[in-house]
């Protein structure tokens, strides 16, 4: 019943700068204590292999079940109770595999250990196929007499009552085999890109500070935010021209999933992929189609920022490869590791002593594995999937400010995760993926609104400000435009459009020059930008990228009552982000203060995007 966790990997969607110092450094050059410690999860990869043979053996068991989980209450509960056991020790086998896999992509064994639990999930899968037709034949009203009968099976209500919502999605107990069997195939295309874009994808180079350096993601992130325009026009110019090299390759690997998701969506009787991704959640569709709506309408507010962009850069034409400089001439905000721990502790105190506390013990007991290193997975993300442990965190640390910001972002995933594992029974620790961001956007609120307390500067503050855009820019913004494409080539799947490279690319550039005004003389976006569809590693996770951009208006508006003193605010916060998935998204939101099916929130986030706004362009007259 449990479905496979969206806490498994949450990942930051932004490309980690890395530095320089750290970037060629091995592994075993880094100190222990900035590396996980995978002892809390298995003492060897020996003890690991003999967990999932057992493993494995306890899932054959599963056929035992077979005919008979309508015949009684207490059945049932040995039923739901034998399969969260299952799901609690295949989800720490699977986090063993993939985090070990991520700490060095080049490590065959690793990736090995992973491709062997994702099949005993398959192959488990396809033997508990059974289980939800099964339950959907059982009569709602008998469903409903046997959770009064046995007080234990309260703990699975939500999940069990769901069936009947979505028995119109549910097919037949041989239909359900073989939907299970297309999982020994369906991840193909994410696999692929994967290991093609993080290890096995020719680099071009570039010089960049009189060094020749192969433009990684992690290069590429540093060099387009230099102050040297020269440069961040050469290296956008050679990236973005090397990926189009692999237009078709990406075309096919992009295409591929997303028949994945249309074929699904087809099998399970879904009105389109869209309803298929948001509907298990009960999100309706309009929320996806609002939000891209409203964005598309406020995009006069995000062309505000880029002229401000234009106006502190003091450029004649503002270009894409500028979007990322710094703003303010000779100011850097930097921090060391140590100094970033310290100054998010500090912003987190309006969220309480257990909180600080709870954070402070992550940084010292090995949960994050902070710096770059060769083979090392690139980004950021938090795995919370792991119940009876502890949320792991991935950083590529540098010590600019944005990964300050992208820390307390991960540590905002890894405390819903381990505030719900703590609260929840199992069966409702799993939170949906429309509020898993919510955390960590009301984390990266209190970091900022801390930093703009502290400084005082003018050009500091000038500093902060626009980092702050720059979150608006790339959460609200950048991932609804993602969100925008992402619809718009299911729906071209949809009518039977080949989605071949080149269409993608003009699909992109087309919806890309429309959000930065293009036509209207506010940002020009060279050419070979229109790529850029092709390094987003989000596009393979079914319609997920929109969830950044409503968690980020839900939490703009629950932070700002918190940090107002509210102390009804601040419970309801936290029972928030205890609540797991003990009730729908939408309802969960709505418990904490947020009606995300209104046009509130988002109408108070554009307005508090104006506010900072009308704040640089005061310091910026004041300067003249």
């Amino acid at each position: 019943m449990k479905k496979i966790s969206t806490k498994l990997i949450l990942l930051a969607l932004m490309l980690t700068c890395i530095n320089s110092t750290f970037a060629q450094l091995e592994r075993s050059e880094i100190d222990k204590k900035y590396k996980w410690n995978f002892t809390d999860l298995y003492e060897s990869d020996e003890d690991w292999s003999s967990a999932k043979d057992k493993l494995v053996t306890e899932m054959s068991k599963v056929t035992d079940y077979k005919g008979k989980l309508g015949s009684s209450a207490a059945t049932l509960l040995n039923y739901m109770q034998f399969s969260d056991e299952l799901m609690k020790e295949g989800y720490r086998l699977y986090i063993y595999a993939s985090l070990k896999s991520d700490a060095d992509l080049r490590d065959s064994e690793n990736m090995a250990r992973v491709k062997e639990i994702r099949q005993v999930f398959i192959e488990y899968g396809q033997k508990a196929s059974f289980v939800t037709p099964e339950l959907a034949d059982i009569p709602e009203a008998t469903m409903k007499q046997f959770i009064a009968e046995e007080p234990k099976l309260e703990t699975y209500k939500m999940g069990l009552m769901d069936v009947y919502r979505m028995k119109k999605h549910t097919l037949s107990q041989l239909e359900e085999a073989v939907m299970a069997k297309t999982g020994m195939i369906t991840g193909t295309a994410n696999s692929t890109f994967s290991v093609f874009s993080n290890a096995e994808m020719p680099r071009v180079k570039a010089s960049i500070d009189g060094e020749e350096k192969e433009l990684t993601p992690a290069n590429f992130g540093i060099a387009r935010s230099s102050a040297d325009r020269a440069l961040r026009q050469e290296v956008t110019r050679l990236y973005w021209d090397n990926y189009l090299k692999y237009e078709g390759t990406f075309g096919e690997m992009l295409n591929g999933q997303v028949k994945v998701n249309v074929f699904q969506a087809k099998a399970r009787n879904y009105q389109s992929a869209l309803e298929a991704a948001v509907k298990p959640n009960n999100i309706p569709v309009e929320v996806y189609q609002s939000l891209v709506k409203n964005v598309n309408n406020n995009l006069e507010t995000f062309h505000r920022y880029l002229k401000l962009k234009k106006r502190m850069l003091g450029v004649d034409e503002l270009m894409y490869s500028d979007i990322y400089a710094p703003t303010v001439k000779g100011v850097e905000l930097k921090y060391n590791y140590e100094e970033a721990q310290e100054l998010i502790l500090k912003s987190l105190k309006p969220l309480g002593k257990e909180y600080v506390e709870v954070v402070d013990h992550a940084f010292n007991n090995r949960w994050i594995d902070v710096y770059p290193t060769a083979g090392k997975r690139s980004g950021a993300y938090s795995n919370g999937g792991a119940y009876d442990v502890h949320p792991y965190i991935l950083m590529n640390y540098t010590d600019q400010y944005n990964e300050v910001s992208t820390l307390t972002h991960e540590l905002g995933h890894t405390m819903h995760s381990y505030y719900s594992n703590k609260t929840q029974p199992f069966a409702t620790s799993d939170y949906a993926t429309f509020v898993a961001e919510v955390a960590s956007t009301f984390n990266e609120v209190l970091l900022n609104d801390m930093m703009q307390k502290k400084l005082k500067d003018d050009d500091l503050r000038l500093s902060l400000l626009m980092s702050m855009l720059d979150g608006f820019k790339g959460t609200l913004f950048r991932q609804t435009q993602f969100a925008e494409f992402e619809l718009s080539i299911h729906e071209a799947a949809e009518k039977g459009t080949p989605l071949t490279g080149k269409v993608l690319t003009q699909m992109y550039g087309d919806i890309t020059r429309k959000y930065y005004g293009h036509d209207k003389g506010v940002c020009t976006v060279e050419d070979n930008i229109a790529i850029e569809w092709a390094a987003i590693p989000h596009f393979y996770m079914n319609f997920y990228v929109y969830q950044y951009s409503t968690s980020f208006v839900a939490s703009q508006a629950l932070a700002a009552k918190v940090l107002e003193g509210d102390k009804e605010a601040k419970k309801r916060y936290i029972e928030f982000i205890s609540s797991g998935g003990s009730d729908y998204p939408i309802e969960l939101l709505k418990k904490a203060g947020v009606d995300m099916t209104s046009s509130e929130p988002f109408d108070k986030t554009i307005e508090t995007m104006n506010g900072i706004m009308d704040e640089i362009e005061a310091i910026l007259d004041k300067k003249k």
